[in-house]
């Protein structure tokens, strides 16, 4: 059952035209299959084989709600999981170490999501400070501080891995050595974590990490990949059982590189692809539009070895064990609209308790959607599935200040506030 805090996060969220970042699960419709099969058939196999899997999708063919569904499913089945928006500025596929940057950056802790830790401090710190947890007490409670046993038997299990990198071992064994009793003032301790969190994001020179760290490279182009290896490496020996990485790809990130650029992007995609069954405890799922799959001068197409590996998407509602994820096979249906009307429903009043002998009955919001539906057109610009829980909303609200409006009013209203948002 959802709580009063969460189920607030969501209405306010959605009362915008906005996912909420967390709750999904509450209100979300139609994806429960797929959803059922990918915990089946992908997570609970995640520590023996590394999987990779495509999402075909157009804008608003619900490709981030998906992702919002799947992470929480995600944490639910012990993994961490990190969002990466790949562009061509930032985490670029041409250059992987700024991918490799950027799953550290976005990787987080179901302790993390659901707000139970400092969410102010960096995510990854947080994965490191729960792996000294669990290595040296079997537990993930946080430590301030910890005995010199504690810290020498987490050294030993993080040593005895050698299929973690070296220098991976050395910055989070420094790390660690932050928390022992005779640790310098609070000062140097957070610029030390700094130091440390910088190395894991490519930040920093490596004549200043080998000085303070003892450390022989930093990440770049050439040791990525390997030290992705590592890092899923690393996580399976904290206890947990992988890592979904979740890349969305920006609009035309392909579109705006170069050919020599691309070539490179196309290259690392292949390379992953080929080597994702020797990298367990990893769970890649990459979130695309269908230019990915048919332009004939930035798409797969042009590359045929990338082409054989993926495939097209084809013209039938995903299943687990497909490469590609079709959303844009996928015809929601009536009953598909009412139901998330009846959860958000539901919400509302938890979120809402005093608002519940003002609310209509769940019949009139059932009545409501056929209504909205009829009034809406594929050609407004505006996914229904969005103008839906907006006026779903929207219509609570007017009935909790006693003021409910035609349902005409109601979609025009609504229609306005998301073209100008």
């Amino acid at each position: 059952m959802i709580d009063k805090r969460t189920a607030l996060q969501v209405i306010e969220s959605l009362r915008k035209g906005i996912p909420p970042q967390r709750g999904v699960e509450y209100y979300a419709v139609g994806n429960e299959k797929l959803i059922e099969g990918i915990k089946k058939r992908h997570l609970i196999n995640i520590m023996n084989s590394g999987i990779i899997r495509f999402i075909n999708g157009s804008w608003g063919a619900g490709k981030t709600h998906f992702f919002r569904q799947l992470r929480e499913v995600s944490y639910q089945n012990n993994c961490l999981v990190s969002n990466v928006e790949l562009g061509v500025n930032t985490a670029a596929l041409n250059k992987f170490e700024s991918i490799f940057s950027e799953i550290i950056r976005q990787i987080s802790t179901p302790s993390f999501y659901s707000g139970e830790v400092n969410t102010s401090a960096a995510p990854f710190s947080i994965v490191l400070q729960e792996s000294l947890a669990w290595l040296s007490t079997n537990n993930r409670n946080l430590l301030k501080e910890i005995t010199h046993e504690q810290y020498s038997k987490a050294v030993e299990i993080l040593m005895a891995d050698d299929g973690i990198d070296i220098d991976f071992k050395k910055m989070v064994q420094k790390f660690w050595e932050t928390f022992l009793p005779e640790t310098p003032e609070i000062a140097v301790i957070h610029q030390t974590r700094g130091e440390i969190l910088q190395w894991f994001t490519s930040e920093g020179k490596i004549g200043d990490f080998r000085k303070k760290f003892g450390v022989n490279k930093i990440i770049d182009r050439s040791n990525a990949k390997f030290l992705l290896e590592s890092l899923a490496r690393f996580i399976k020996l904290s206890g947990y059982n992988g890592l979904v990485i979740l890349f969305d790809e920006a609009e035309q990130a392909y579109a705006a590189m170069r050919k020599a650029s691309l070539k490179d992007a196309h290259n690392n995609l292949l390379t992953l692809i080929n080597n994702i069954e020797n990298l367990p405890g990893l769970f890649l799922i990459y979130a695309t539009t269908p230019d990915f799959f048919t332009d004939p001068k930035h798409g797969i197409v042009i590359y045929g070895a990338l082409t054989g590996r993926i495939g097209k998407p084809e013209n039938r509602p995903p299943k687990a064990l497909d490469t590609i994820w079709n959303f844009d096979s996928i015809e929601p249906n009536p009953e598909d609209y009412q139901e998330a009307a009846k959860k958000i429903f539901s919400v509302y009043k938890v979120a809402y308790p005093d608002s519940e002998n003002n609310l209509p009955t769940e019949e009139y919001i059932t009545t409501k959607v056929i209504e909205l539906s009829d009034m809406h057109s594929y050609l407004a610009g505006i996914r229904f599935w969005r103008l839906l829980v907006t006026a779903i909303i929207a219509d609570l609200d007017d009935h909790f200040e006693g003021e409910p409006r035609e349902t005409e009013k109601l979609y025009e209203d609504v229609m306005e506030k998301l073209r100008e948002g």
